[in-house]
């Protein structure tokens, strides 16, 4: 919808960023992921009981960020677009997805 949105009433060179407003730190969107194949994932890997325990940390690489964020006020305030889905039925559509393809 939003790309639709852009192209079909966005302003010629203007730059539109597209998000919901979902602020997260990296490794809590790791943990939602986990989260969700704990519950769809009958037979993990290995001798784990959650996939969390899978989780590794290194060492951080120069300019490693911790988090993401996207300011989507331009689309929703110009074009009136809204994201349709939370964070969380988003990441949990996009885990199926992965796991189906």
């Amino acid at each position: 919808r939003a790309l639709y949105k852009v192209a079909t009433e966005g302003k010629s060179g203007e730059t539109y960023n597209i998000g919901g407003h979902n602020e997260r730190k990296n490794i809590d969107v790791v943990r939602t992921i986990c989260a969700i194949l704990d519950k769809v994932v009958a037979q993990k890997p290995g001798n784990i009981t959650h996939f969390a325990d899978l989780i590794t940390f290194v060492t951080d690489r120069p300019g490693h960020d911790l988090r993401y964020a996207i300011d989507a006020a331009k689309i929703q305030r110009d074009l009136g677009w809204v994201p349709q889905e939370t964070f969380e039925s988003g990441i949990e559509k996009t885990v199926h997805w992965y796991l189906n393809n």
